[in-house]
């Protein structure tokens, strides 16, 4: 791979880490890529805007966990404030995502502007919602205003929680128990936001259709969402006994950390290549609606 490089005598350690920057290079290329295709053709501002917010969440992803790999051994103070950073990002991806949906379907709360041909419609709320929720839901401008209000209370509520989790460490007051209320709190926070940005897409499928809104959709919920809940699935098999140590100079707790930022490194590298096709930068070269165009005269 690298002139003088022998693969076969180095150890598990180094190839990890070269593994990973390979990973991470990776990931950089692809984004790099779309997000100069975005600027080239610079059409429309609003929505682009949104979309290069997002396709950066991807690199940064996985330079914060390529630094968490090196950072295993030593001090944690650069790595959590790259890792709040983060944190902060993810909240501003969600809003950006959002943003953009509403650009699609010509939607602004603020402004009150709600096509009328989408009013009315029914929002089916599933369970446990339905609880304390009506099951069917007429579509108007204070059902959207709730839907906004539960995705934006996770843009909140994640980078506050991220500012106090280091405030609590920093002075050396963090104990396990607000440990896991602050997870608690993260993750029914992560749910309501997860489910709105799921029901908002169940409701506009048809109109969203030409945007390929689940691929959109499925990019934002694989970097964010899923890469919480893995989090969630390796401090569970840590607590079972399933991930040990066997090392005397790293404890468990590094070995899960390390295990969590090789799988969104790699994770990293699919989502990229994903957004690429999610994120094209087709629809704003003109190259769509010059064939649509030609299809009407010839109709």
């Amino acid at each position: 791979m690298f002139p003088g490089m022998d693969l076969t005598t180095m150890d598990p350690a180094t190839l990890t880490l070269l593994g990973a920057a390979c990973c991470v290079m990776l990931t950089m290329h692809f984004t790099v890529q779309l997000l100069s295709q975005h600027l080239f053709y610079w059409k429309n501002p609003k929505e682009q805007k949104a979309i290069i917010v997002i396709i950066l969440m991807a690199p940064l992803y996985a330079i914060d966990s390529f630094v968490g790999l090196l950072d295993i051994q030593g001090s944690k103070a650069f790595f959590t404030f790259l890792d709040s950073v983060k944190e902060c990002y993810e909240a501003l991806v969600i809003a950006k995502f959002l943003a953009l949906m509403y650009s699609y379907l010509n939607i602004s709360i603020s402004k009150n502007i709600v096509p009328d041909e989408i009013k009315g419609r029914e929002i089916h709320h599933s369970f446990p919602v339905s609880l304390f929720m009506p099951p069917k839901v007429k579509l108007d401008h204070s059902t959207l205003k709730l839907l906004k209000s539960w995705t934006w209370q996770f843009v909140v509520i994640r980078p506050v929680l991220s500012i106090l989790m280091i405030l609590f460490e920093l002075i050396g007051v963090y104990p396990s128990w607000l440990s896991w209320t602050f997870t608690i709190i993260l993750n029914i926070s992560v749910s309501m936001a997860l489910y709105a940005l799921v029901l908002f897409y169940h409701v506009f499928a048809k109109e969203l259709a030409p945007h390929k809104p689940l691929a959109k959709f499925l990019c934002i919920k694989g970097i964010v969402f899923f890469s919480f809940w893995q989090g969630l699935v390796l401090d569970a098999l840590v607590s079972a006994g399933v991930i040990k140590s066997h090392h005397i100079w790293l404890d468990v707790e590094h070995i899960q950390e390390a295990i969590q930022n090789i799988l969104i490194i790699l994770e990293m590298v699919v989502f990229s290549v994903i957004q690429q096709y999610a994120f094209n930068v087709v629809p704003y070269t003109g190259v769509d609606s010059g064939k649509t165009k030609k299809d009407k005269k010839n109709e």
